[in-house]
């Protein structure tokens, strides 16, 4: 019947793909956005119409925009979310004062509720077929055959039960933007804007006697595209000339994956945690101090180049057995609150795994490591370390350690591992080397 007609393939995960980037590309109009079901989209815009001229001028220019990118869109506004819904599918662009929510359901049928169609179907069979037949109908007989669901959707649309909408992405506590009337594309101007944006942020820091730890740059392209770069700190900061600092170092490793397009038209940074900042006082010198920060600096320069997983801190665990007892970036067993018993005996260097080796001469403890004889000149010893009883006894047997030097003063930290069975030999290895 019509040859021209074009058909494509369903893809509910393409569907799903693109409405989240128009939630992303809604940003702009508010930080709350909510999907609604595979087609829609609740925005929360409570506080932001203003900046946009009004509640008409901010719906123009939303419906204008997704026109220019090739959509067709529907919209409504009102002061209740199911108001709002059916608006946007029946009256659409449509604006509806507060209290007009019943002027406006009325004559709509009973989908513009949000009732599922079973719901919808045993209603119609009953002769109810309008909202406002629904509406105006007692609400007891309703209840009992139809469920406590259409009463509280008519109660949700009329606003007198409250309906939240639950942002899909957190709100930042502080954010700043600069909306341009000419696209930029070019990083060296976006690294500008940031310098900008910081210097306004630092302002509404200060008050809140806050630094930012984590802080994100949201960049708002022309055709809807929206990218995000996020850089976190060391230590919050909110100096203006050091935010800017770590944004140019996590641009210049995302500038060949950095699309601009025909340009962005909006840029945001926010602060995605912050934390309490003191002012503090430096010592006459200073030096303390700048050392401090260019070290904090530094671990954030190489995070935003090479990722936050570039640099590890060693700390202390509460274990016995030595390659347990430290790690790296925490998250294992709980840190020790102080150096282990005998930590001064410890070597600096420990292998990532120890090394087996093989005794030459069981009373001198010569050994041949990795290929090479090593004949001890010196040692001492034993110092036994036993399993740890709350772990799996088969993980690991009774070490008897020993430091050993031999005839080039090199100091080595071996132990023997107790045999797991009659008839077998005991087993050496190599823990670590001592500075």
């Amino acid at each position: 019947m019509h040859p021209s007609i074009e058909i494509v393939e369903e893809d509910p995960q393409a569907d799903r793909r693109l409405l989240e980037g128009l939630a992303d590309w809604c940003d702009r109009y508010t930080p709350l956005v909510s999907l609604d079901g595979t087609d829609g989209l609740f925005l929360d815009i409570t506080g932001c119409a203003h900046l946009f001229g009004g509640e008409h001028a901010l719906m123009k220019d939303l419906l204008a925009r997704l026109f220019h990118q090739g959509f067709e869109a529907r919209a409504g506004l009102a002061s209740t979310p199911g108001a709002a819904w059916a608006a946007a599918r029946f009256r659409s662009p449509a604006v509806i004062v507060p209290g007009g929510e019943a002027e406006l359901l009325s004559p709509l049928p009973l989908s513009a509720l949000r009732l599922d169609a079973e719901t919808v179907a045993g209603l119609k069979s009953v002769g109810l077929r309008t909202a406002a037949m629904v509406m105006e109908a007692p609400r007891a007989p309703i209840a009992r055959r139809f469920g406590r669901q259409v009463i509280l959707r008519i109660d949700q649309a009329l606003g007198a039960v409250d309906e939240a909408i639950s942002p899909r992405l957190p709100v930042p506590p502080l954010s700043v933007e600069r909306r341009l009337a000419e696209p930029v594309c070019l990083v060296e101007d976006i690294e500008r804007l940031v310098l900008l944006l910081s210097e306004a942020l630092k302002e509404h820091l200060e008050q809140r006697g806050e630094g930012a730890e984590r802080l994100e740059l949201i960049l708002f392209r022309v055709d809807g595209a929206v990218s995000r770069v996020a850089a976190g700190s060391a230590r919050p900061l909110r100096e203006p000339r050091r935010i800017a600092r770590l944004f140019h170092e996590r641009l210049s490793s995302l500038e060949n994956s950095l699309d601009a397009g025909y340009g962005f038209d909006l840029v945001r940074l926010a602060v995605l945690t912050a934390a309490a900042l003191d002012e503090r006082q430096q010592d006459l010198s200073g030096d303390a101090a700048v050392v401090e920060e260019d070290a904090a600096f530094f671990a954030d320069r190489v995070r935003a180049r090479l990722g936050g997983q570039a640099l590890a801190e060693p700390d202390l665990r509460q274990s016995h057995l030595p390659e347990r007892a430290m790690g790296f970036g925490g998250g294992g067993a709980p840190l020790a609150s102080e150096m282990p018993a005998g930590g001064a005996d410890r070597p600096l260097r420990l292998l990532r795994r120890p090394d087996p080796i093989e005794i030459t001469d069981p009373a001198s403890l010569d050994f041949r490591w990795r290929r090479v004889d090593h004949s001890v000149h010196r040692k001492e010893g034993p110092e036994r370390i036993s399993p740890e009883w709350w772990r799996d006894e088969a993980e690991t047997a009774v070490r008897d350690y020993y430091r050993v030097e031999d005839g080039d003063g090199r100091r080595y930290w071996m132990y023997r591992e107790a045999a797991s069975g009659p008839g077998e030999q005991p087993k050496w290895f190599m823990q670590g080397v001592f500075a």
